[in-house]
């Protein structure tokens, strides 16, 4: 199943750093999101796209995983030579991920 069949998301971007959620509709597939969307699949995910680490913090009380991601931005968004590098095209590409 694709993420986004359970989840929706939300994003942010600071220089060169991408900030994504994911935000389970459903409050009983949360734990499943927590198994399987681990920082290693997102990096993986991401490959060649995010050069730097890739950070999971956990939002147990709105069944929400917040993702940051490093040196992910080409350089941040004003600098990166990319398309739509940042923010909505980060949590699109994510939400097709395989779990």
């Amino acid at each position: 199943m694709k993420l986004y069949e359970v989840a929706h998301s939300r994003t942010g971007d600071k220089g060169n750093i991408s900030n994504v959620s994911i935000i389970a509709y459903d409050p009983k597939d949360y734990a499943m999101l927590k198994e399987k969307v681990t920082p290693e699949r997102v990096k993986e995910h991401f490959k060649g796209i995010v050069k730097g680490k890739v950070a999971r913090y956990e939002l147990d009380n709105i069944c929400a995983l917040n993702f940051v991601m490093y040196e992910a931005l080409g350089g941040g968004v004003t600098r990166s030579l990319s398309v739509d590098m940042h923010g909505k095209g980060f949590s699109s590409y994510l939400l097709d991920m395989e779990i």
